[in-house]
């Protein structure tokens, strides 16, 4: 495990998770496989995710899913502006670990 986090550079790491993604799709996947959703950087790779996830959080990582969703066109008014690309990691845990987002204690 230690030897896949020292492939990269910690700073980088610690920058590629940009927020945890809290929204009814997923909770629903977090309750059904054990998978915690991430707001990560464009151009971060599954495996900076589940290096930056064990580093961060301490636990073991099964597997990680990426979705990149385009950013909504939407008028104000008479201009048209651009939603931002995002890109979301689904981080699938190992069985019997936890993360917990709101910083309380298990």
């Amino acid at each position: 495990m230690s030897a896949a986090i020292q492939k990269f550079d910690e700073g980088r790491l610690m920058k590629v998770l940009v927020a945890p993604i809290v929204s009814e799709k997923a909770t629903m996947v977090a309750e059904k496989s054990n998978a915690v959703t991430f707001k990560v950087l464009q151009d971060a790779t599954k495996y900076e995710i589940k290096a930056a996830v064990e580093l961060m959080f301490k636990v073991e990582v099964k597997g990680v899913s990426v979705v990149n969703t385009k950013g909504k066109t939407k008028r104000f008014g008479k201009s048209v502006g651009r939603r931002d690309n995002v890109r979301k990691a689904y981080v699938m845990l190992k069985p019997g670990q936890e993360l917990n987002l709101n910083g309380e204690a298990a």
